[in-house]
């Protein structure tokens, strides 16, 4: 009887709710699920800068990578460029018409 008069003494109940009971599982699981993200990992000050300059220098090398590859394009357009003017410039040097040119060589024979 003792047990029963104090404030937060347990008693048995014989027939319960089915709702009460299915309230009372709905409560429990979610006590579970958040006990379950609470022992997660938090990530710590050291793991929050790395993820951070992680950022940083994967901006850094995309930037560097796209500048590198247009200056690589505009380098090899202007030098398509100066080897077409060379080209140009050195057509006077070369005959208008030549013969084939494996009659002129002697035979290796």
């Amino acid at each position: 009887m003792a047990l029963l008069n104090r404030p937060y003494a347990y008693s048995k109940i014989e027939n319960e709710d089915p709702e009460e009971i299915k309230h009372r599982r709905a409560q429990f699981l979610i006590y579970k699920a958040m006990q379950k993200a609470d022992s997660r990992r938090k990530p710590t000050w050291l793991r929050v800068k790395m993820f951070k300059l992680k950022i940083k220098i994967g901006k850094r090398l995309k930037k560097l990578r796209k500048g590198f590859s247009s200056s690589v394009f505009s380098a090899k357009a202007d030098f398509f460029k100066q080897i077409s003017c060379v080209l140009k410039s050195c057509k006077h040097l070369l005959p208008a018409k030549q013969g084939p040119i494996v009659e002129t060589l002697p035979s290796m024979i």
